[in-house]
């Protein structure tokens, strides 16, 4: 199960700053009907960029994933060449469940020398490299794509074709006829699936069937969040956080903090931090209109952050909504043993190390309460690929139904391509030479 525990947001544990929910949720009940309905109407249509509401029902192509995996027992290694979107989701998913053998290494940056460490420390002949991205131009990924190719050709010849394969359009940009010209093998990025709700999809599944995740329950579970995403409102779990956000946001609290109490879901702050604000900071409505619309997202994990961050956030300013993730059980536990000499610490003798991170949780969150602090809890059973899989689903429902409630695009990203173009020009790509003389006019070289 997912469980959402709203105590922490409610007038009687924090005071005047809390809510009164079942009031909130009735006077909402028709603005959030419409946002779902609306979503589940639009999304058999590419232009909505609401693919990924059906890529978990997708089992063919997750059976390609996993036929091609299967096709290459001999890696030790899978380097994953792709930037936001696609890396941001497989990593996340590979740091909580990836079993091996096969070792996965993120290129997500374009610093030389971590590139130049990877190159020298691994096997070609035991390496596969996966190049991800839609268009094929992501200036990042490709130019480290052309460093992994030709390191390739120089160490294996001919035979580097094999240690390559693309994700990409299944139709447009510049790898789609690359791979083909190559005969190189490629998995499609669904043309209505945008790079930060792409974790389902070939983008996350292909290195995550190489990291051995248990494919058939992560996407299991993000249909769980589907049918309750279609469900009444008190039982659409989704819309009920979303609509959270809404009206702390409307209280002027416009950081949203994320904090998983696990560490081994490390990056899943990351990913939750590109899909939150990627979606929803924006300039303009859906009317053209300007309103710069938009709540920060903040990572922090349990328990390193109660030692970091947790002291802005109870004697701070009343500006964050923080939303703990924890688990209901350990996958394995460990004692905590007694001491002879340590008596002063007795109240942990005996003690689990589970015991003690959920402990942590708990006072944390009633701690901040304490202070007026608004949180909340979601809650998993246990660590698996499917409550994983249903929590990821269930953050981009979250995110598809505040752009309905925000009446903002959630599935573009506009203030992203002009430092792309401004790169593209500084580094002299044709076709942008106007802009690169612009660039040099107002003194950027």
């Amino acid at each position: 199960m997912l469980r959402l525990d709203l105590a922490n947001v409610l007038f009687e544990r924090i005071g005047p700053k809390g809510i009164d929910w079942p009031s909130a949720l009735a006077a909402h009940a028709r603005r959030l009907e419409a946002a779902r309905d609306a979503l589940w109407q639009r999304k058999s249509n590419p232009a909505e960029f609401l693919g990924w509401i059906d890529v978990p029902e997708d089992t063919e192509t997750l059976r390609r994933v996993l036929r091609f995996r299967e096709a290459r027992p001999g890696s030790e290694d899978l380097v994953v060449l792709g930037i936001g979107g696609s890396a941001l989701g497989a990593q996340a998913v590979a740091a909580a469940l990836g079993k091996g053998p096969v070792r996965l290494h993120f290129v997500d940056n374009v610093e030389p020398e971590p590139i130049l460490e990877l190159l020298r420390k691994l096997e070609p002949s035991k390496t596969l490299v996966n190049v991800i991205s839609k268009s094929g131009s992501t200036a990042e990924t490709m130019a480290a794509f052309l460093a992994f190719r030709r390191w390739l050709e120089d160490r294996l010849g001919p035979e580097w074709k094999r240690h390559v394969v693309v994700t990409t359009d299944p139709v447009k940009g510049i790898l789609r006829p690359y791979a083909q010209a190559e005969g190189l093998p490629a998995f499609e990025v669904p043309p209505a699936v945008g790079g930060r709700f792409s974790v389902t999809c070939p983008v996350g599944t292909l290195p995550l069937a190489f990291a051995g995740v248990d494919l058939d329950n992560l996407l299991a579970g993000a249909r769980k969040s589907n049918e309750q995403a279609g469900a009444a409102l008190e039982h659409n779990l989704p819309a009920q956080t979303a609509l959270l956000h809404h009206l702390f946001s409307q209280k002027g609290h416009h950081i949203v903090v994320f904090m998983p109490y696990s560490t081994r879901l490390r990056y899943l702050p990351d990913w939750f931090v590109q899909l939150h604000d990627e979606s929803l900071g924006k300039m303009h409505d859906r009317a053209g209109q300007e309103v710069r619309t938009g709540t920060t997202a903040v990572r922090a994990i349990g328990t390193t952050d109660q030692h970091a961050q947790v002291q802005l956030f109870r004697e701070g300013p009343y500006d964050k909504l923080i939303n703990f993730v924890r688990l209901l059980s350990p996958s394995e536990d460990l004692e905590i043993p007694a001491v002879r000499g340590l008596e002063a610490l007795d109240y942990l003798f005996g003690k689990s190390f589970f015991e003690l991170l959920d402990a942590e949780a708990k006072a944390t969150a009633h701690a901040l309460a304490k202070a007026g602090q608004p949180n909340y809890t979601l809650t998993l059973d246990k660590l698996d690929a499917y409550h994983l899989g249903w929590l990821l689903q269930h953050l981009m429902w979250q995110t598809a139904f505040l752009g309905e409630l925000w009446n903002i695009n959630a599935f573009d990203q506009p203030g992203v391509e002009l430092g792309k173009e401004y790169t593209y020009a500084l580094m002299g790509r044709r076709g942008w030479e106007v802009l690169a003389q612009e660039l040099r006019a107002e003194g950027v070289e």
